[in-house]
């Protein structure tokens, strides 16, 4: 049924219904939308620009469709990137925790690195993971800006 067809992408364009943000000190955020699956075929090499039709509004949104090569490097680098965030994450804390623990003799300080590698260990926790979902998201279609009446729409990729 949604088996994928060699050289096609699926995305879905995906229409907001509402979004409503209530409360005061505590925020929450209701989202509703409705899907509409399309199949994009993608070009031999290079990127080209194609047109999806919203079904709920009939509005017309410009997608950029990447090649399967180009899609399948990004999405490998992205792969690679939160690989070395998280082994930049372990030798930072290791760092921290190394340096951190020493006891000092008085009117000595700890070395200039020590605030880098708290830095970086901060940083890392929150690349590592970002990287990693991007990297398997990536699927090669991204939405080109739309007008004001037009960016109630997202471009989702389909998983099946």
């Amino acid at each position: 049924m949604n088996r994928p067809i060699p050289g096609t992408v699926q995305v879905a364009v995906r229409h907001i219904l509402s979004d409503r943000t209530t409360g005061f000190l505590t925020r929450t955020r209701r989202i509703t939308w409705r899907d509409s699956v399309y199949r994009v075929r993608r070009p031999a090499s290079g990127k080209h620009t194609v047109e999806l039709t919203c079904p709920e509004c009939e509005a017309s949104l410009l997608a950029e469709v990447r090649d399967e090569a180009r899609t399948r490097r990004t999405a490998a680098i992205l792969l690679v990137l939160a690989a070395v965030s998280v082994v930049v994450l372990l030798l930072a804390f290791g760092y921290a925790v190394h340096e951190g623990g020493k006891t000092l003799p008085e009117g000595q300080s700890l070395p200039t690195l020590f605030p880098v590698s708290v830095v970086s260990v901060f940083v890392a926790f929150v690349a590592a993971p970002v990287l990693y979902l991007r990297g398997r998201r990536y699927n090669g279609v991204s939405m080109l800006d739309a007008p004001k009446p037009r960016r109630l729409h997202g471009l989702i990729p389909v998983r099946g």
